[in-house]
Protein backbone atom coordinates (compact mmCIF):
# COMPACT_ATOMS: atom_id res chain seq x y z
CA UNK A 1 0.00 0.00 0.00
CA UNK A 2 2.95 2.65 1.11
CA UNK A 3 4.22 1.84 -2.68
CA UNK A 4 1.20 2.59 -4.60
CA UNK A 5 0.36 5.60 -2.18
CA UNK A 6 3.98 7.22 -2.96
CA UNK A 7 3.68 6.63 -6.79
CA UNK A 8 0.09 8.19 -6.84
CA UNK A 9 1.77 11.24 -6.22
CA UNK A 10 5.10 10.73 -7.76
CA UNK A 11 4.61 13.82 -10.09
CA UNK A 12 4.33 16.14 -7.37
CA UNK A 13 7.30 15.11 -5.28
CA UNK A 14 9.44 15.12 -7.77
CA UNK A 15 8.18 18.81 -8.86
CA UNK A 16 8.47 19.77 -5.39
CA UNK A 17 12.54 18.37 -5.39
CA UNK A 18 12.91 20.19 -8.48
CA UNK A 19 12.15 23.63 -7.17
CA UNK A 20 14.40 23.08 -4.37
CA UNK A 21 16.82 22.45 -6.34
CA UNK A 22 16.48 25.50 -8.90
CA UNK A 23 16.51 27.49 -5.47
CA UNK A 24 19.67 26.32 -4.26
CA UNK A 25 19.24 27.90 -1.26
CA UNK A 26 21.95 27.95 1.39
CA UNK A 27 22.11 27.81 5.02
CA UNK A 28 19.56 30.09 6.82
CA UNK A 29 18.28 31.61 4.23
CA UNK A 30 16.32 28.50 2.64
CA UNK A 31 13.02 30.83 2.59
CA UNK A 32 11.29 29.70 -0.90
CA UNK A 33 12.29 26.23 -0.22
CA UNK A 34 10.79 26.19 3.41
CA UNK A 35 7.91 27.61 2.29
CA UNK A 36 7.19 25.46 -0.96
CA UNK A 37 7.32 22.76 1.62
CA UNK A 38 5.13 24.50 4.25
CA UNK A 39 2.23 24.91 1.74
CA UNK A 40 2.90 21.35 0.66
CA UNK A 41 2.39 20.28 3.89
CA UNK A 42 -0.58 22.44 4.75
CA UNK A 43 -2.65 21.24 1.38
CA UNK A 44 -2.26 17.59 2.87
CA UNK A 45 -3.15 18.68 6.27
CA UNK A 46 -0.64 19.45 8.50
CA UNK A 47 -1.04 21.91 10.77
CA UNK A 48 2.62 24.34 10.31
CA UNK A 49 4.40 25.79 12.41
CA UNK A 50 6.46 28.07 11.00
CA UNK A 51 10.01 30.27 12.44
CA UNK A 52 10.47 27.70 15.19
CA UNK A 53 13.65 27.12 17.10
CA UNK A 54 14.67 30.76 16.33
CA UNK A 55 14.99 30.41 13.11
CA UNK A 56 12.73 32.21 10.24
CA UNK A 57 13.08 28.80 7.95
CA UNK A 58 12.78 26.42 10.78
CA UNK A 59 9.41 24.84 10.86
CA UNK A 60 7.07 21.89 12.52
CA UNK A 61 4.13 20.00 10.70
CA UNK A 62 2.18 18.36 13.06
CA UNK A 63 -0.95 15.75 12.20
CA UNK A 64 -3.09 13.47 14.88
CA UNK A 65 -2.51 13.23 19.02
CA UNK A 66 -1.58 11.73 21.09
CA UNK A 67 1.57 8.63 21.26
CA UNK A 68 3.67 7.72 20.06
CA UNK A 69 5.24 10.55 18.15
CA UNK A 70 7.03 10.24 15.23
CA UNK A 71 9.69 12.99 14.27
CA UNK A 72 10.20 12.87 9.95
CA UNK A 73 13.79 14.98 9.43
CA UNK A 74 13.71 16.88 6.35
CA UNK A 75 16.40 19.18 5.31
CA UNK A 76 16.75 21.50 2.26
CA UNK A 77 19.56 23.77 2.22
CA UNK A 78 22.28 23.44 -1.08
CA UNK A 79 25.97 24.57 -0.57
CA UNK A 80 27.61 27.67 -1.94
CA UNK A 81 29.60 27.91 -4.87
CA UNK A 82 28.28 24.52 -7.09
CA UNK A 83 26.00 25.96 -9.22
CA UNK A 84 25.48 22.98 -12.10
CA UNK A 85 23.51 22.32 -14.72
CA UNK A 86 21.36 19.12 -14.72
CA UNK A 87 22.09 15.87 -16.29
CA UNK A 88 25.30 17.41 -17.69
CA UNK A 89 28.95 14.63 -17.87
CA UNK A 90 30.73 18.27 -18.16
CA UNK A 91 31.77 20.52 -15.28
CA UNK A 92 29.05 23.45 -16.57
CA UNK A 93 27.61 25.91 -13.85
CA UNK A 94 24.05 27.97 -14.35
CA UNK A 95 24.82 30.61 -12.46
CA UNK A 96 28.52 31.47 -12.23
CA UNK A 97 29.90 31.63 -8.29
CA UNK A 98 26.04 29.92 -7.58
CA UNK A 99 25.30 27.82 -5.20
CA UNK A 100 24.35 24.21 -5.91
CA UNK A 101 22.77 21.09 -4.21
CA UNK A 102 25.89 19.28 -3.85
CA UNK A 103 24.43 17.15 -1.08
CA UNK A 104 21.23 16.14 -2.74
CA UNK A 105 19.24 17.90 0.29
CA UNK A 106 16.18 19.04 -2.13
CA UNK A 107 16.10 15.03 -2.27
CA UNK A 108 16.03 14.94 1.33
CA UNK A 109 13.80 16.85 2.30
CA UNK A 110 10.79 15.91 -0.02
CA UNK A 111 11.23 12.46 0.40
CA UNK A 112 10.87 13.05 4.11
CA UNK A 113 7.74 14.77 2.98
CA UNK A 114 6.32 11.85 1.00
CA UNK A 115 6.66 9.29 3.50
CA UNK A 116 4.74 12.11 6.05
CA UNK A 117 2.16 12.42 3.73
CA UNK A 118 1.61 8.51 3.03
CA UNK A 119 1.77 7.90 6.51
CA UNK A 120 -0.80 10.04 7.22
CA UNK A 121 -3.17 9.03 5.24
CA UNK A 122 -2.63 4.92 6.45
CA UNK A 123 -3.52 6.43 9.67
CA UNK A 124 -6.42 8.42 8.69
CA UNK A 125 -8.04 5.15 6.59
CA UNK A 126 -7.19 2.73 9.16
CA UNK A 127 -7.77 4.66 12.36
CA UNK A 128 -4.35 4.65 13.85
CA UNK A 129 -3.79 6.87 16.58
CA UNK A 130 -0.09 9.14 17.02
CA UNK A 131 1.16 11.70 16.24
CA UNK A 132 3.28 12.21 12.73
CA UNK A 133 5.61 15.24 12.68
CA UNK A 134 7.70 16.86 10.31
CA UNK A 135 10.93 18.62 11.04
CA UNK A 136 11.66 21.37 8.42
CA UNK A 137 15.06 21.76 9.38
CA UNK A 138 17.14 24.37 7.83
CA UNK A 139 21.30 24.83 7.83
CA UNK A 140 22.20 21.67 8.10
CA UNK A 141 25.24 22.39 5.99
CA UNK A 142 27.36 24.67 8.36
CA UNK A 143 25.02 26.08 10.46
CA UNK A 144 23.18 22.66 12.50
CA UNK A 145 19.90 23.62 12.30
CA UNK A 146 18.82 20.78 14.26
CA UNK A 147 21.03 21.56 17.06
CA UNK A 148 19.36 24.92 17.76
CA UNK A 149 16.23 22.80 17.51
CA UNK A 150 17.10 21.07 20.08
CA UNK A 151 18.68 23.90 22.45
CA UNK A 152 15.34 25.07 22.17
CA UNK A 153 13.53 21.76 23.23
CA UNK A 154 11.74 21.24 20.22
CA UNK A 155 12.04 17.64 20.16
CA UNK A 156 11.77 16.50 23.42
CA UNK A 157 8.92 14.96 23.28
CA UNK A 158 8.96 12.68 20.43
CA UNK A 159 9.25 8.78 21.12
CA UNK A 160 11.70 7.98 17.93
CA UNK A 161 12.74 9.98 14.46
CA UNK A 162 13.22 8.62 11.43
CA UNK A 163 15.45 10.37 8.26
CA UNK A 164 17.57 9.31 5.35
CA UNK A 165 20.56 11.05 2.96
CA UNK A 166 20.59 10.84 -0.81
CA UNK A 167 23.79 8.51 -1.53
CA UNK A 168 25.74 6.63 -4.16
CA UNK A 169 24.62 2.87 -2.44
CA UNK A 170 21.79 1.43 -0.80
CA UNK A 171 21.88 0.60 2.94
CA UNK A 172 20.94 1.04 6.70
CA UNK A 173 22.85 3.51 8.25
CA UNK A 174 24.22 2.47 11.12
CA UNK A 175 27.05 4.21 12.02
CA UNK A 176 28.46 6.42 14.42
CA UNK A 177 29.39 9.92 13.01
CA UNK A 178 31.99 12.85 14.65
CA UNK A 179 31.02 15.78 16.53
CA UNK A 180 32.16 19.55 15.74
CA UNK A 181 32.24 22.71 16.88
CA UNK A 182 33.26 25.82 14.81
CA UNK A 183 34.25 29.22 15.44
CA UNK A 184 35.40 32.34 14.63
CA UNK A 185 38.69 33.91 15.58
CA UNK A 186 38.74 37.15 14.87
CA UNK A 187 41.61 39.53 15.75
CA UNK A 188 42.29 43.04 16.36
CA UNK A 189 45.41 44.93 15.65
CA UNK A 190 46.60 48.34 14.51
CA UNK A 191 47.29 49.91 11.12
CA UNK A 192 50.50 51.37 9.75
CA UNK A 193 52.64 52.25 7.52
CA UNK A 194 54.69 49.02 6.39
CA UNK A 195 57.86 50.89 5.41
CA UNK A 196 57.66 54.10 7.50
CA UNK A 197 56.45 52.83 10.77
CA UNK A 198 55.82 49.46 11.09
CA UNK A 199 56.69 48.88 14.81
CA UNK A 200 53.69 51.45 15.64
CA UNK A 201 51.53 48.43 13.61
CA UNK A 202 50.48 45.16 15.24
CA UNK A 203 49.77 42.69 12.47
CA UNK A 204 46.02 40.96 12.75
CA UNK A 205 47.24 38.70 9.72
CA UNK A 206 50.60 37.67 11.65
CA UNK A 207 48.24 36.77 14.76
CA UNK A 208 46.19 34.17 12.33
CA UNK A 209 49.47 32.67 10.61
CA UNK A 210 50.66 32.10 14.46
CA UNK A 211 47.51 30.83 15.53
CA UNK A 212 47.75 28.43 12.03
CA UNK A 213 51.17 27.42 12.56
CA UNK A 214 50.29 26.68 16.29
CA UNK A 215 47.29 24.47 15.50
CA UNK A 216 49.55 22.62 13.01
CA UNK A 217 51.87 21.22 16.01
CA UNK A 218 48.83 20.61 18.54
CA UNK A 219 47.71 18.28 15.70
CA UNK A 220 50.59 15.57 17.06
CA UNK A 221 49.18 15.74 20.32
CA UNK A 222 45.58 14.85 19.93
CA UNK A 223 43.43 11.87 18.98
CA UNK A 224 44.33 10.44 15.63
CA UNK A 225 40.54 10.29 14.85
CA UNK A 226 39.79 14.27 14.86
CA UNK A 227 39.75 16.69 12.42
CA UNK A 228 40.78 20.12 12.87
CA UNK A 229 40.00 21.97 9.35
CA UNK A 230 40.47 25.91 8.94
CA UNK A 231 39.66 29.05 6.27
CA UNK A 232 40.95 32.13 6.05
CA UNK A 233 37.88 33.94 5.62
CA UNK A 234 39.52 37.95 5.98
CA UNK A 235 43.41 38.44 5.45
CA UNK A 236 43.25 41.97 6.33
CA UNK A 237 43.09 43.88 3.29
CA UNK A 238 44.99 43.43 -0.28
CA UNK A 239 47.83 46.39 0.76
CA UNK A 240 50.79 44.64 1.62
CA UNK A 241 52.36 48.21 2.78
CA UNK A 242 49.79 48.47 5.11
CA UNK A 243 50.29 46.17 8.63
CA UNK A 244 47.16 44.72 8.91
CA UNK A 245 44.43 46.00 11.52
CA UNK A 246 42.05 42.92 11.23
CA UNK A 247 42.13 39.43 10.07
CA UNK A 248 39.85 36.13 11.02
CA UNK A 249 40.06 32.37 10.61
CA UNK A 250 37.00 29.75 10.74
CA UNK A 251 37.77 26.97 12.62
CA UNK A 252 36.14 23.86 12.26
CA UNK A 253 36.67 20.92 14.83
CA UNK A 254 35.75 17.54 14.54
CA UNK A 255 36.19 14.44 17.09
CA UNK A 256 34.51 10.93 17.40
CA UNK A 257 32.48 12.22 20.85
CA UNK A 258 31.06 15.33 21.73
CA UNK A 259 32.95 16.12 24.91
CA UNK A 260 35.99 15.16 22.54
CA UNK A 261 35.74 18.03 20.21
CA UNK A 262 34.95 20.71 23.17
CA UNK A 263 38.39 20.17 25.03
CA UNK A 264 40.00 19.98 21.68
CA UNK A 265 37.96 23.43 20.96
CA UNK A 266 39.53 25.04 24.02
CA UNK A 267 42.81 23.80 23.56
CA UNK A 268 42.69 25.38 20.02
CA UNK A 269 41.41 28.40 21.81
CA UNK A 270 44.42 28.68 24.07
CA UNK A 271 46.49 28.37 20.53
CA UNK A 272 44.87 31.52 19.71
CA UNK A 273 45.42 33.50 22.71
CA UNK A 274 48.71 32.88 22.34
CA UNK A 275 49.08 34.13 19.09
CA UNK A 276 47.87 37.13 20.39
CA UNK A 277 49.67 37.60 23.29
CA UNK A 278 52.75 37.03 20.74
CA UNK A 279 51.59 39.41 18.15
CA UNK A 280 50.54 42.31 20.76
CA UNK A 281 46.78 42.11 19.40
CA UNK A 282 43.08 41.08 20.41
CA UNK A 283 41.14 38.29 19.80
CA UNK A 284 37.13 37.83 19.97
CA UNK A 285 36.47 34.00 19.70
CA UNK A 286 33.05 33.55 17.82
CA UNK A 287 31.12 30.67 18.48
CA UNK A 288 28.92 29.96 15.36
CA UNK A 289 27.99 26.26 15.49
CA UNK A 290 28.18 22.80 16.78
CA UNK A 291 26.81 19.19 16.73
CA UNK A 292 27.19 15.61 18.61
CA UNK A 293 28.29 12.79 17.22
CA UNK A 294 25.60 9.93 15.88
CA UNK A 295 24.49 7.53 18.47
CA UNK A 296 23.31 4.38 16.30
CA UNK A 297 19.97 2.17 17.25
CA UNK A 298 20.08 -1.34 16.39
CA UNK A 299 16.77 -2.27 17.40
CA UNK A 300 15.12 0.37 15.11
CA UNK A 301 17.55 -0.07 12.42
CA UNK A 302 16.98 -3.96 11.75
CA UNK A 303 13.10 -2.85 11.44
CA UNK A 304 14.23 -0.20 8.13
CA UNK A 305 16.65 -3.23 6.70
CA UNK A 306 13.68 -5.63 6.79
CA UNK A 307 11.69 -3.04 5.27
CA UNK A 308 14.38 -2.07 2.95
CA UNK A 309 14.45 -5.90 2.04
CA UNK A 310 10.71 -6.12 1.29
CA UNK A 311 11.16 -3.01 -1.19
CA UNK A 312 14.23 -3.73 -3.12
CA UNK A 313 16.32 -1.01 -4.71
CA UNK A 314 15.75 1.62 -6.77
CA UNK A 315 15.92 -0.28 -10.37
CA UNK A 316 17.25 2.19 -13.45
CA UNK A 317 16.82 1.65 -17.18
CA UNK A 318 19.50 1.74 -20.01
CA UNK A 319 18.95 5.78 -20.72
CA UNK A 320 19.36 5.96 -16.89
CA UNK A 321 22.76 3.90 -16.94
CA UNK A 322 24.20 6.12 -19.91
CA UNK A 323 24.04 9.08 -18.07
CA UNK A 324 25.47 7.67 -14.94
CA UNK A 325 28.26 6.09 -17.43
CA UNK A 326 29.32 9.51 -18.48
CA UNK A 327 28.86 11.37 -15.47
CA UNK A 328 31.62 8.19 -13.94
CA UNK A 329 33.81 8.79 -16.59
CA UNK A 330 34.89 12.19 -14.87
CA UNK A 331 35.75 10.86 -11.94
CA UNK A 332 39.19 9.31 -11.12
CA UNK A 333 40.61 6.16 -10.06
CA UNK A 334 41.28 7.85 -6.37
CA UNK A 335 37.84 8.80 -6.22
CA UNK A 336 36.16 5.28 -7.23
CA UNK A 337 38.31 3.43 -5.25
CA UNK A 338 38.09 5.55 -2.13
CA UNK A 339 34.16 5.75 -1.85
CA UNK A 340 32.95 3.99 1.31
CA UNK A 341 30.67 1.78 2.08
CA UNK A 342 30.68 -0.22 -1.73
CA UNK A 343 30.35 -3.80 -1.25
CA UNK A 344 32.41 -6.17 -2.94
CA UNK A 345 31.86 -6.78 -6.59
CA UNK A 346 29.58 -3.03 -7.00
CA UNK A 347 32.91 -0.91 -7.38
CA UNK A 348 32.76 -1.12 -11.59
CA UNK A 349 29.28 -0.86 -11.63
CA UNK A 350 28.18 2.65 -12.12
CA UNK A 351 24.96 2.82 -10.35
CA UNK A 352 24.00 0.36 -7.00
CA UNK A 353 21.86 -2.69 -7.83
CA UNK A 354 21.69 -4.01 -4.15
CA UNK A 355 21.47 -3.07 -1.24
CA UNK A 356 24.42 -3.32 1.33
CA UNK A 357 24.06 -6.20 4.57
CA UNK A 358 23.15 -4.58 7.49
CA UNK A 359 26.59 -4.30 9.85
CA UNK A 360 26.53 -2.30 12.97
CA UNK A 361 28.24 0.80 14.16
CA UNK A 362 30.16 1.67 11.13
CA UNK A 363 32.22 5.17 11.29
CA UNK A 364 31.12 8.01 9.12
CA UNK A 365 34.23 10.51 9.04
CA UNK A 366 31.69 13.55 8.29
CA UNK A 367 29.23 15.38 11.15
CA UNK A 368 25.46 15.68 10.85
CA UNK A 369 23.72 17.33 13.61
CA UNK A 370 21.19 14.34 13.19
CA UNK A 371 23.59 13.83 15.62
CA UNK A 372 21.64 15.62 18.16
CA UNK A 373 18.41 14.33 17.88
CA UNK A 374 19.89 10.81 18.22
CA UNK A 375 20.93 11.94 21.52
CA UNK A 376 17.37 12.39 22.12
CA UNK A 377 15.13 9.83 21.14
CA UNK A 378 16.01 6.87 19.50
CA UNK A 379 16.83 7.67 15.73
CA UNK A 380 17.20 5.47 12.22
CA UNK A 381 18.24 6.63 8.84
CA UNK A 382 18.49 5.20 5.11
CA UNK A 383 20.48 5.80 2.48
CA UNK A 384 19.43 5.08 -1.12
CA UNK A 385 21.09 5.21 -4.98
CA UNK A 386 20.77 8.37 -6.30
CA UNK A 387 24.44 9.19 -7.34
CA UNK A 388 27.02 7.44 -9.66
CA UNK A 389 29.10 4.75 -7.25
CA UNK A 390 32.42 6.73 -6.38
CA UNK A 391 31.22 10.34 -7.03
CA UNK A 392 31.59 12.19 -3.65
CA UNK A 393 29.51 14.26 -1.75
CA UNK A 394 29.71 18.13 -1.94
CA UNK A 395 31.01 18.04 -5.77
CA UNK A 396 29.25 18.83 -9.00
CA UNK A 397 28.56 15.38 -10.36
CA UNK A 398 25.93 15.33 -7.34
CA UNK A 399 24.51 18.25 -8.37
CA UNK A 400 24.41 17.63 -12.00
CA UNK A 401 22.35 14.09 -10.99
CA UNK A 402 20.00 15.81 -7.83
CA UNK A 403 17.19 16.97 -10.42
CA UNK A 404 17.17 13.83 -13.07
CA UNK A 405 14.99 10.25 -12.65
CA UNK A 406 18.16 8.62 -10.97
CA UNK A 407 18.19 10.21 -8.08
CA UNK A 408 13.95 10.88 -8.27
CA UNK A 409 13.86 7.19 -7.71
CA UNK A 410 15.94 6.95 -5.06
CA UNK A 411 14.28 9.89 -3.43
CA UNK A 412 10.76 7.99 -3.80
CA UNK A 413 12.01 4.68 -2.78
CA UNK A 414 13.57 6.77 0.39
CA UNK A 415 10.28 7.73 0.79
CA UNK A 416 8.23 4.50 0.86
CA UNK A 417 11.22 3.22 3.42
CA UNK A 418 10.82 6.02 6.18
CA UNK A 419 6.90 5.34 6.45
CA UNK A 420 7.24 1.34 6.25
CA UNK A 421 9.77 1.76 9.44
CA UNK A 422 7.69 4.25 11.17
CA UNK A 423 4.46 2.88 10.66
CA UNK A 424 5.50 -0.61 12.29
CA UNK A 425 6.65 0.84 14.74
CA UNK A 426 3.96 2.57 15.57
CA UNK A 427 1.95 -0.69 15.35
CA UNK A 428 4.14 -2.12 17.62
CA UNK A 429 4.63 0.09 20.86
CA UNK A 430 7.48 -2.55 22.36
CA UNK A 431 10.06 -1.95 19.51
CA UNK A 432 9.72 2.14 20.49
CA UNK A 433 10.26 0.62 24.23
CA UNK A 434 13.61 -2.06 23.32
CA UNK A 435 14.34 1.83 21.39
CA UNK A 436 14.60 3.68 24.23
CA UNK A 437 16.29 1.28 26.66
CA UNK A 438 19.10 0.26 23.57
CA UNK A 439 19.47 4.62 23.46
CA UNK A 440 19.73 4.50 27.62
CA UNK A 441 22.24 2.00 27.82
CA UNK A 442 24.75 3.24 24.93
CA UNK A 443 24.65 6.60 26.61
CA UNK A 444 25.28 5.15 29.97
CA UNK A 445 23.75 7.36 32.19
CA UNK A 446 25.02 10.76 29.71
CA UNK A 447 21.72 13.24 29.38
CA UNK A 448 21.75 15.19 26.16
CA UNK A 449 23.87 18.90 27.08
CA UNK A 450 23.15 21.20 23.59
CA UNK A 451 26.69 22.33 22.81
CA UNK A 452 25.48 25.23 21.19
CA UNK A 453 25.36 28.13 23.96
CA UNK A 454 22.55 29.95 25.10
CA UNK A 455 23.52 33.42 23.17
CA UNK A 456 24.70 32.16 19.80
CA UNK A 457 22.26 33.10 17.59
CA UNK A 458 21.62 30.82 14.20
CA UNK A 459 23.42 33.20 11.27
CA UNK A 460 23.36 32.70 7.45
CA UNK A 461 26.82 34.20 7.65
CA UNK A 462 29.15 35.79 9.90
Amino acid sequence: MISELIEQKRDWYIDISNQIWDYAETRFEEYRSAELLCKALEQEGFAVERGVGGMQTAFIASYGSGKPVVALLGEFDALSGLSQKKASSEQEAVVQGGNGHGCGHNLLGTGALAAAVTLKQIMEEQGIGGTIRYYGCPGEEGGSGKTFMAREHLFDDIDFAVSWHPMDYNSVMSMNSLANYQIYYKFKGKSSHAAASPHLGRSALDAVELMNVGVNYLREHIIQEARVHYAVTNTGGLSPNVVQPSAEVLYLIRAPHIAQAKEIFDRVSDVARGAALMTGTEVQIVFDKACSNLVPNEVLERVMHAKFEELGVPAFDEQERKLAQAVRATLSEAEIASAPNIPDGMREKELADRLNPYVNGLFLSGSTDVGDVSWIAPTVQCTTACFVIGSPPHSWQWVTLGATSIAHKGMLHAGKIMAATALEAILRPELVEQAKSELRDRLRGHAYACPIPSGVVPSARK
